[in-house]
């Protein structure tokens, strides 16, 4: 599903990753655990083809970093469900718009739409919340909030840059037990964090990453 081939990354102020080896399948759950600016969000934008790697390449499913044309990244992202720390909700939306627009985007029809929205989020224990608006739901509600609108596209892929990162640990161990479930059900989740004490032995491999330089367990 996701393979790194001796991928490298540098920006201009020197962090980033250097050559990465590394697969994931297509219905593994894995942790990429380091420190605050050790190369998680930079792995992961690479997946994303947000960033091309400078050596080696990216492929993720049939999509190769190293051949893909610009107009076809956007199909690659309709297979991906990105998750942020931060938000990224809409102030001026309700739940329901928020959820709904990138299907409005890909061009999917009304009824698809209201069917997808109200799918995502009873799948994420929002339902009968679709007319609030972000400033009316809880921090861990917002981040749920967020998962709904990664899994509305019905993603092959979820990529989750340290989502627990604002939250309470009661709301983090909640939020995990959602992705583990979002796994069950057939999607490969890659989240990013630098908390071990939340991941450790909940049975899901392990990526360490220090200073751009990856290290599997």
């Amino acid at each position: 599903m996701i393979r790194l081939d001796n991928a490298s990354y540098t920006y201009a102020k020197g962090s980033g990753v250097s050559n990465v080896n590394i697969t994931f399948g297509d219905d593994e759950f894995a942790f990429i655990i380091g420190p605050t600016g050790s190369g998680k969000t930079t792995l992961l934008r690479m997946i994303y083809m947000d960033l091309m790697p400078q050596v080696g390449k990216v492929v993720v499913d049939k999509y190769d970093s190293s051949k893909i044309k610009p107009r076809k990244i956007p199909y690659l992202r309709r297979k991906i469900g990105m998750v942020f720390q931060n938000y990224h909700l809409l102030e001026d939306r309700n739940l329901f718009d928020n959820i709904a627009l990138s299907l409005h985007v890909i061009g999917f029809s009304t009824n698809e739409i209201i069917d997808r929205v109200t799918e995502s989020l009873e799948e994420v224990g929002l339902g009968g919340k679709e007319d609030r608006y972000p400033e009316e739901l809880s921090g861990g509600e917002q981040q749920r909030a967020c998962v709904a609108r990664a899994l509305v596209k019905e993603p092959d892929i979820i990529l989750a840059d340290e989502p627990t990162g604002n939250l309470d640990p009661v709301t983090s161990f909640e939020l995990i037990k959602l992705f583990e479930e979002v796994n069950r059900e057939g999607t490969a989740v890659i989240m990013a964090s630098h908390d071990y004490n939340l991941i450790k032995g909940r049975g899901h491999r392990i990526v360490e990453i220090q200073d751009g330089t990856v290290r599997q367990s």
